[in-house]
């Protein structure tokens, strides 16, 4: 499991979701991850910087930083990719945005 990996759930209502742990810890139970919604179903969210959108396997998503959660590491299906890479500082800063105010 590696942080910035992009799952598919096995949740209908959360059906990808990417995970922002720490890969040190990895062996734990469950993994932090943040919900991905598609874009149209959501629409533009005010604060980009803590909603921004994101390209997952070219579908545009929108990154629920507000929706933080954990879930248990069975919940997770298989990894679709990992956006460190690509969208590592951005998911970065949403979360820093989240937890700090800046």
């Amino acid at each position: 499991m590696a942080r910035f990996d992009v799952y598919r759930t096995k949740s209908k209502r959360t059906p990808l979701v990417v995970d922002v742990q720490a890969e040190i810890l990895s062996d734990l139970a469950s993994r932090v991850v943040i919900p991905l919604s598609p874009v149209i179903a959501v629409g533009a969210l005010e604060i980009s910087r803590l909603s921004p959108n994101l390209v997952i396997l070219d579908e545009t998503y929108v990154l629920m930083t507000t929706d933080l959660a954990a879930v248990a590491r069975r919940q997770l299906g298989p990894v679709l990719q990992n956006i460190e890479t690509e969208y590592g500082d951005i998911v970065s800063n949403a979360l820093d945005f989240l937890l700090y105010g800046f």
